[in-house]
C-alpha cells in the first residue's frame, strides 16, 4: 500500500521546528546525524533567488526528465538598452532545454513585459525568442533599458 507521504518526491522540504535530544551520547550522535541530513535536504531543496548578469547561477530546481536522472537548471539575466540581438553564451545542446524565460523593459516613463514567444509577431505585443546563440527581440521599442532572464536545463553534471 502506498501512502500519501510515501508518494511525495520531496518529503524533507521543511525542517522540523522542535526536536527532543537523547541524553545517551551514541543516540545523540545518531539524532544529530539524522538532523543534519534533514536540514541539508530542506536547505538544498529550495529555489535559489540569485539573478546574476555576469555569470550563470544554479536555480536550486531538480528536473527528472530522462531515466529519472536529476538535472539541475541554471539562470542568467541579460540587460539591454536597444532591441539588438543579445549573444547569450549558452551551449545549446537541445533547443528544448530552456524551461522558463521572461523579461521587462522601460521606455523611460513606463515599464512593460516581454513575452517569450515564437518568431511570429503579434501587433503591439513585445516578444523574444531564443536561437542557439542569441536572444532575438521583436517589437520592443522604444527602449531605455530592460532585462531578460533565461533558465535552462544544464547538460553539465551535478557539482
Amino acid at each position: 500500500m502506498t501512502t500519501a507521504s510515501n508518494n511525495i518526491a520531496n518529503p524533507l522540504a521543511f525542517v522540523r521546528t522542535t526536536r527532543e535530544f537523547p541524553r545517551d551520547i551514541n543516540e545523540l550522535a545518531r539524532e544529530m546525524n539524522r538532523g543534519w541530513i534533514e536540514i541539508a535536504g530542506a536547505v538544498n531543496n529550495r529555489t535559489i533567488a540569485v539573478y546574476p548578469t555576469n555569470k550563470q547561477a544554479q536555480t536550486g530546481e531538480s528536473w527528472f526528465l530522462e531515466n529519472n536522472v536529476r538535472q539541475r537548471t541554471l539562470r542568467q539575466v541579460y540587460t539591454f538598452t536597444t532591441n539588438a540581438a543579445i549573444n547569450h553564451g549558452i551551449t545549446v545542446v537541445d533547443p528544448n532545454q530552456f524551461s522558463r524565460c521572461w523579461g521587462s523593459y522601460t521606455d523611460g516613463t513606463n515599464s512593460y513585459g516581454i513575452t517569450w514567444a515564437n518568431t511570429n509577431t503579434i501587433a503591439g505585443l513585445p516578444t523574444f525568442y531564443i536561437t542557439s546563440t542569441q536572444i532575438i527581440m521583436l517589437q520592443v521599442t522604444p527602449i531605455t533599458a530592460g532585462r531578460i532572464t533565461l533558465e535552462w536545463l544544464s547538460q553539465a553534471p551535478e557539482p
